[in-house]
């Protein structure tokens, strides 16, 4: 699935993909200029964003939220690890 995706970012000139100068049959995935750029688009993008949700919300509100969604993101993350651990 990883290489679909390598691929895909490759194709729009994302990344690039390199032989690792210390491992000949390693890889190294790097960004490109253009990958650069669209990352920072991104970030800019997604702070103006959060900004305008988290409006209403004190920096402390703000803080907490970040952190409590990062604990339900990290139960999820568990969970498609490993599914069958997780049923009661």
């Amino acid at each position: 699935m990883m290489t679909y995706l390598l691929d895909d970012l490759e194709a729009h000139d994302l990344v690039l993909r390199r032989p690792d100068p210390r491992d000949r049959r390693a890889r190294q995935v790097v960004l490109t200029e253009t990958g650069r750029a669209r990352l920072g688009d991104v970030r800019r993008s997604l702070a103006s964003a959060e900004a305008r949700l988290l409006a209403d919300l004190t920096d402390g509100d703000a803080e907490q939220l970040r952190a409590l969604l990062s604990r339900v993101a990290q139960t999820a993350q568990r969970e498609l690890v490993a599914p069958d651990e997780m049923k009661c």
